[in-house]
């Protein structure tokens, strides 16, 4: 382990160098004119993991490839692991905003800005740097190891859960492990142990057969856009509580170990608040900040729609509104059933005077593993060792459907050590990766697979 420490602390330089030509690479997996950009992205994952010692492979798909590497076979049963991360990244768009071109790496205070940086190049190169150590170095690896990074997790994963039920045999393993997450700061390392799960809809209210002069129409037939703002009005309450029956049926209360756990989060109230930039909170009455945005189902807008969007005004009745909804669950609701359930509440309340369309979307069950079991012990201890501080475990309000896929194929749980921090720009102009959470990521990496190979 010292060889490999050494080796780690020698090629730093190196290894932001290898980071800046990964990113370079505009592999936006959403936008049809970077295709080829997203193959060649592919291609140069599988030159460089052949390049360290693993064994790479490039399989296509219907849609983006995705790499496999893994360690070289060796005599002896080793528990095996995967790796899981993504290649692909989010459009970079509105391009004005960025202080530096997206796919040109900049590193700046530490760090180094590009689309990409944290989600998830970044945070899966850091796993690659490590195992590089141990092959390079000749150290031995306590682990076999396979990396399964795909090209399509910013569009929905649909090519990978084929390839794990394809490949079920061979990807066989002991755990996951995911840095696709974050930290709340370089001083507090952290295990996600829980993801939301998700279910959306598009619900669309239709009126008159098409816009009405609101002066001469307005007042004898009802207004689309009025009765939709009615209609979702009412799926909350004054205190924060989604109405619609049934919502709250199989969710558990957080454990008193759970809850001491989320009084260590650094961020209070105040500075939450300063974050997001809003004039006061709103949320669940009873809860906490921390608990409402990752351990509470909820219900949101995501977009409205209706009428005249232009300069100035137009006066008419419009002939259809529509929204866009999501609610994040957590564990034990069924992401089906909830879509049902607000499907009927939906039409229960809505006029006869409209008619009303409802569109279903993506959805994904909430993933759980013990924070109290045997890997994610020693995760906070590989933690704890590289970030040189206390680790925290969290909830994560957001959701990562293919984590339940692996689980549901593979029958192996995820340890999800995200390395990304909260100003790190995910998904919006300016994104970061920090160089810190880089170098101690590797060093994380590099400690875990001892630690797991003697559970």
């Amino acid at each position: 382990m010292p060889t490999v420490t050494r080796y780690l602390r020698a090629n730093r330089l190196r290894f932001e160098k290898e980071l800046c030509e990964y990113l370079r690479l505009p592999s936006i997996s959403a936008q049809s004119n970077h295709k080829k950009d997203v193959c060649a992205t592919a291609d140069w994952l599988v030159r460089h993991c052949r390049g360290i010692g693993l064994r790479a492979k490039k399989h296509a798909t219907g849609f983006h490839p995705i790499v496999t590497a893994t360690t070289p076979k060796r005599a002896g049963k080793r528990p095996h692991y995967l790796i899981y991360g993504h290649y692909d990244v989010q459009p970079a768009e509105p391009l004005e905003e960025w202080a530096s071109p997206p796919f040109e790496p900049t590193i700046r205070k530490g760090a180094v800005y590009a689309r990409g940086a944290t989600d998830n190049k970044g945070q899966h190169f850091a796993h690659l740097k490590a195992v590089e150590a141990y092959l390079q170095t000749g150290a031995d690896l306590p682990c076999d190891l396979t990396f399964v990074i795909e090209g399509e997790e910013e569009v929905g994963s649909e090519s990978l859960v084929t390839f794990l039920r394809e490949k079920k045999r061979e990807l066989k393993c002991e755990g996951i492990v995911v840095s696709d997450t974050g930290m709340p700061s370089k001083k507090h390392p952290a295990l996600t142990y829980s993801l939301r799960g998700v279910t959306a809809m598009e619900v669309t209210v239709r009126g008159p057969k098409a816009d009405l002069h609101s002066g001469i129409y307005g007042g004898s037939v009802d207004n689309p856009a009025m009765v939709l703002c009615q209609m979702l009005g009412a799926l909350r309450n004054n205190n924060g509580r989604i109405t619609v029956s049934g919502f709250y049926e199989g969710v558990e209360k957080l454990t008193a170990y759970e809850r001491k756990q989320m009084k260590r989060l650094p961020i209070n109230q105040a500075e939450y608040r300063k974050l997001v930039g809003v004039p006061e909170l709103c949320g669940e009455k009873g809860y906490t900040h921390h608990e409402q945005r990752s351990a509470r189902p909820t219900l949101e807008i995501n977009g409205l729609t209706s009428g005249y969007q232009g300069e100035g005004s137009k006066t008419i009745v419009p002939a259809w509104a529509s929204a866009k909804i999501t609610c994040r669950l957590v564990p034990n609701q069924d992401p089906l059933r909830i879509n049902r359930m607000l499907r009927k509440h939906l039409k229960k309340s809505c006029p006869s005077t409209v008619k009303l369309e409802i569109k279903d979307g993506h959805g994904a069950e909430a993933y759980y593993v013990s924070p109290t079991g045997p890997m994610a012990q020693v995760a906070l201890e590989a933690l704890h060792e590289s970030f040189g501080h206390e680790p925290v475990l969290l909830r994560e309000g957001g959701s990562i459907p293919i984590i339940n896929e692996f689980k549901k194929v593979l029958g192996a749980d995820s340890l999800l050590l995200g390395l990304a921090l909260p100003d790190d720009n995910l998904h919006s102009p300016n994104e970061k990766f920090d160089l810190d959470c880089f170098h101690k990521g590797a060093q994380m990496s590099a400690l875990l697979w001892d630690k797991l190979a003697d559970i």
